[in-house]
């Protein structure tokens, strides 16, 4: 079970709460919307990962006495914005792009409809996760494009804190990696889970034909045995020794990795061994991942880069009100007019504009005034993930997990082959305002 979330917040969002109370302003009806102004590091196209722990973080979003003793104690709020956050529930709607979806500059992909008071104190909240989960889901994706359908492990829960070590796990599954070494995120969100010893457990050993023997006796031949601790060559010539040529696998995590790949697969062949796979996981990337597609490599296992979204740990996306009821009850829309980080306006219904073949060719997104809609022969992109307070049941858990990845590979297959060059470029589907 989750504790509370509503710490996991920054002070400012309390602070304007207690200025709209003051005001009487907390009251009016608005629109917020989580979108990112630009794709990082030059990429095509992003993906959408985390709405699942969000939901659960909005739900368990809650001022216990714990918490409103700290705010009173520290005079963060009024005796009266204490009394509001005492009670305070989420009880407006949000709609968003389905876990999974691919996103572009300017997709809404979040839109939460509530009062002010409601709706502004989730600010940090959503951005904290949508902003990492999606930085590392994206990253992936890439990763898995330019493994062509070899499968990639996640295993980097030694690169970053606890806490995003399982998120960035459930984010990498959802992008399509196979599995995760983190058994927490096989436990909470249903990913499946791989591993088999690391360097210290040959070196426990007195031999390394002695390793390798207490593993096979412990995990059968089907294991993985890693070959890498002292000479690559004479570790094969063990592994099959004592496996015999019906051995799993092989690791390698060292050196340069495509002559070595050629030379591991020649040497298992000669040994009888052809059915032993090879895989690799040297502090890889999409880039080295795609340098070794000629090689035969059969799997990969991906760390760093990949809990760190591959240089972009952070998919900047910001959270903006864009339209209000004012004091007659009529949608006013509001943009942010600053240098350099503007916003547009108004309430927003997105499509994803595709052609007879069922490729993607446009991001369309409505602006949709006082009593109007929105008419467009794409795919339509916002689908209820609150209702009047209520978790949508459909995005939650593993089974979430297991239908936001199913959507991924569904939104993925709709873009056109430019989306996956791995080099800088502009994002591959124009934003186009309507």
């Amino acid at each position: 079970m989750i504790g509370s979330s509503a710490f996991r917040t920054d002070r400012y969002e309390l602070t304007m709460l207690d200025a709209a109370l003051e005001a009487g302003t907390h009251e009016r009806e608005c629109v917020f919307e989580a979108f990112t102004r630009h794709l990082p590091g030059g990429r095509r196209y992003g993906i959408v990962a985390g709405i699942g722990r969000l939901l659960e973080l909005i739900d368990a979003f809650r001022f216990t006495d714990d918490e409103l003793s700290w705010l009173g104690d520290n005079r963060v709020v009024r005796p009266a914005t204490l009394d509001w956050l005492a009670n305070y529930r989420f009880n407006g709607s949000i709609r968003g792009y389905r876990e999974g979806e691919v996103y572009f500059p300017g997709s809404p992909l979040l839109v939460v409809d509530a009062p002010f008071a409601e709706g502004v104190i989730l600010e940090t909240l959503i951005l904290s996760v949508l902003n990492y989960d999606s930085a590392v889901a994206s990253a992936a994706a890439r990763m898995v494009s330019a493994a062509a359908g070899r499968p990639v492990a996640e295993m980097g829960s030694r690169r970053a804190n606890e806490h995003a070590a399982v998120a960035a796990a459930r984010a990498a599954y959802i992008a399509g990696f196979g599995a995760t070494s983190n058994l927490e995120a096989g436990r909470r969100w249903g990913v499946p889970t791989m591993g088999t010893a690391a360097h210290s457990f040959t070196l426990l050993h007195d031999t390394e034909e002695d390793a390798f023997r207490a593993q096979i006796e412990t995990l059968g031949v089907g294991t993985t045995l890693l070959v890498d601790t002292f000479d690559v060559h004479a570790a094969i010539d063990l592994a099959v020794k004592v496996a015999g040529p019906e051995l799993g696998a092989v690791r390698l995590d060292s050196g340069d990795l495509p002559s070595v790949v050629r030379a591991v697969r020649a040497q298992l062949d000669g040994l009888g061994a052809h059915n032993t796979k090879i895989t690799v996981t040297n502090d890889l990337d999409e880039y080295t991942i795609a340098a070794l597609a000629a090689s035969p490599v059969d799997s990969y296992g991906v760390g760093t880069s990949v809990v760190t979204g591959s240089g972009a740990p952070a998919s900047g996306m910001v959270y903006k009100l864009v339209a209000h009821r004012d004091g007659t009850g009529a949608w006013v829309s509001v943009a942010k007019k600053s240098d350099g980080k503007t916003s547009i306006g108004g309430r927003k219904h997105p499509v994803r504009r595709l052609d007879e073949s069922g490729t993607a060719t446009a991001e369309a997104i409505h602006i949709i005034g006082d009593g109007t809609d929105a008419t467009d022969s794409g795919r339509e992109l916002l689908v209820p993930l609150v209702v009047d307070g209520a978790l949508q049941s459909v995005h939650l858990g593993a089974a979430g997990v297991a239908l936001a990845r199913e959507h991924r590979a569904a939104a993925v297959a709709e873009l056109p082959a430019e989306a996956f060059r791995l080099g800088r470029g502009d994002p591959v589907l124009p934003t186009v305002y309507l």
